[in-house]
């Protein structure tokens, strides 16, 4: 299986300590987020956190397939990533699956 192009922007942010998984643990980031990644199995009530979540941060919100997958944390559904230039890489990947 050939793995995303989102799954290894992901592994590099992990790498360099520049992505904070799971939804309370994003809470609890001062400032610096530039990208929040949900699962799409998301729960209702974690949506509505991940929300408030994107509009404290002010930035974009993607959803992807397999994000626990991705990250190496099973049962992850929200990913915060904390450098601005993957988050860029991202989301530009993003758009161009659209």
């Amino acid at each position: 299986m050939e793995r995303s192009k989102t799954a290894s922007y992901l592994g590099f942010a992990r790498r360099a300590g520049k992505l904070t998984l799971g939804v309370q643990a994003a809470a609890t980031v001062k400032k610096g987020v530039f990208l929040l990644v949900a699962d799409v199995t998301v729960a209702k009530n974690s949506l509505k956190e991940i929300e408030k979540l994107q509009k404290r941060f002010g930035c974009p919100l993607v959803f992807t397939e397999d994000l626990g997958g991705m990250t190496g944390k099973a049962s992850c559904k929200l990913a915060a990533l904390r450098d601005e230039h993957l988050a860029a890489a991202i989301l530009k990947e993003n758009k161009e699956k659209e």
